[in-house]
C-alpha cells in the first residue's frame, strides 16, 4: 500500500465508513432511505455538537448519499443580505444548503432564513421607488451546523424537522477510527500506539487525528516509517499534553486550583488569559471530565479525582503533591 501524507486523503466517503454516532447515524439513514422512497428532499436538519465531532463531515456525507450538490458556507461569511439572497438562488431543487457555524448568524438574516424558508421566494429590494420583487426559490434542504444552539432563533430551530446530536466519543471508537484513518493512509503503527493516542483525545476525533498526525510529524523527522510509542512520547512533549490530553493552560490552572479554590477572574489572571477564554475554553474538558467543580459563589475547587491527577502525571513525588494530597477533599 502507498503511504500518503494528508489525513483528509483518508476522509469516508460513505457514511457506512462513519465511526461513532450511532443515533446520528441511524437518524440520518432512515431520513435518507425516506426521501429516496418518496423522491423528494432530504428533511432539513440542525446538527448540534462540540467542534471536530464530525458535523461537517456528516452533511457531505448526506449530499453524496442523496446524489445532490452540496452548497457550504461560514455563518459568518454571509454579511449582508446579497450573500444569503445568493446562497439561496444558486441552490437547485433537492440541494443542500449547508451553513456551518450558523450560531454567528446575525438575527436578521436568521428571519430572512426562516421566511424565506416558508414563503419559497427571497424579497430583493430595488430602488427606493419601486415595490418590493419577490423571486421564487427551488426546493432545497437546510443543514444548519451549531456549537451554541440557544444563539439560533426558536423559529428557526422549531423548522429543523430533524435534530441531530453530536456525542463525545468513547476511546474504543477513537481507537477505531484512528485504526481505520492509519490504514487507509498506509501508515503502519505500533501494537497499543492507538489507544494512547485515544486517551488524549478529550473524546474527539479531530483531536485525534491532529495527535496522530503530530506523531506521523516526529517519525519522519527521525527518518522511520513505523510509528511508535517513543514518537507519541515526543508528540505530547512537543504540544505539551500530558496523559489526558491537557494543554499548558488546563494544567497550569489546576497547579493554581491545588493552591485554594479561586474565582474565575482570579484564574483568568494567574493564567494571563481572557476571563471569557477560561470560562469557554479551559473549563468545560475539566468539569466534563471531573477534575473541577464549582460552587454556589462561582468558586472553583479541584475534585479529589483533580488533585489525584496533578498527584499521579504532573509531580508524583514531589513535596507539594504529598501536601495536596493531606488536604485532598473526600
Amino acid at each position: 500500500m502507498v503511504s500518503r501524507t494528508e489525513l483528509n486523503d483518508a476522509s469516508p466517503l460513505h457514511l457506512a465508513d462513519m465511526i461513532g454516532q450511532s443515533s446520528v447515524m441511524a437518524q440520518v439513514a432512515v431520513a435518507i432511505d425516506a426521501a429516496h422512497a418518496d423522491h423528494k428532499k432530504f428533511d432539513h436538519a440542525l446538527l448540534v455538537g462540540a467542534p471536530g465531532l464530525g458535523k461537517s463531515q456528516t452533511a457531505r456525507l448526506i449530499a453524496v448519499e442523496m446524489g445532490t450538490e452540496l452548497h457550504e458556507v461560514l455563518g459568518q461569511s454571509i454579511s449582508g443580505p446579497a450573500d444569503l439572497n445568493a446562497l439561496l438562488l444558486d441552490a437547485k431543487d433537492r440541494d443542500l444548503i449547508h451553513i456551518d457555524e450558523a450560531h454567528e448568524l446575525e438575527k436578521e438574516f436568521q428571519t430572512a432564513l426562516y421566511l424565506a424558508m416558508d414563503q419559497r421566494r427571497v424579497i430583493l429590494q430595488t430602488r427606493a421607488k419601486t415595490a418590493p420583487q419577490g423571486i421564487p426559490l427551488n426546493d432545497f434542504s437546510l443543514l444548519l451546523s451549531t456549537t451554541d444552539e440557544f444563539c439560533l432563533l426558536q423559529p428557526l430551530r422549531d423548522r429543523m424537522r430533524l435534530v441531530l446530536r453530536f456525542q463525545f466519543y468513547t476511546v474504543e471508537e477513537l481507537t477505531t477510527v484512528l485504526g481505520q484513518r492509519s490504514h487507509a493512509l498506509g501508515w503502519p503503527v505500533e501494537d497499543g500506539l492507538l489507544p494512547q493516542i485515544a486517551e488524549r483525545a478529550r473524546g474527539t476525533p479531530r483531536l485525534a487525528l491532529r495527535l496522530l498526525q503530530a506523531c506521523r510529524r516526529v517519525s519522519r523527522a527521525n527518518g522511520q516509517f513505523l510509528l511508535m510509542h517513543e514518537h507519541l512520547r515526543r508528540a505530547c512533549e512537543l504540544e505539551q499534553i500530558d496523559q489526558i490530553g491537557l494543554g499548558p493552560n488546563e494544567q497550569g490552572y489546576l497547579a493554581i486550583l491545588a493552591e485554594a479554590p479561586n474565582r474565575l477572574n482570579v484564574l483568568a489572571a494567574r493564567l494571563g488569559l481572557p476571563a471569557r477564554t477560561v470560562a469557554q475554553v479551559v473549563e468545560p474538558f475539566l468539569i466534563r471530565t471531573g477534575l473541577i467543580t464549582k460552587d454556589d459563589a462561582g468558586r472553583r475547587e479541584l475534585t479529589a479525582k483533580g488533585y489525584d491527577h496533578l498527584t499521579q502525571h504532573r509531580l508524583p513525588r514531589s513535596t507539594e503533591c504529598e501536601n495536596m494530597c493531606k488536604r485532598k477533599p473526600s
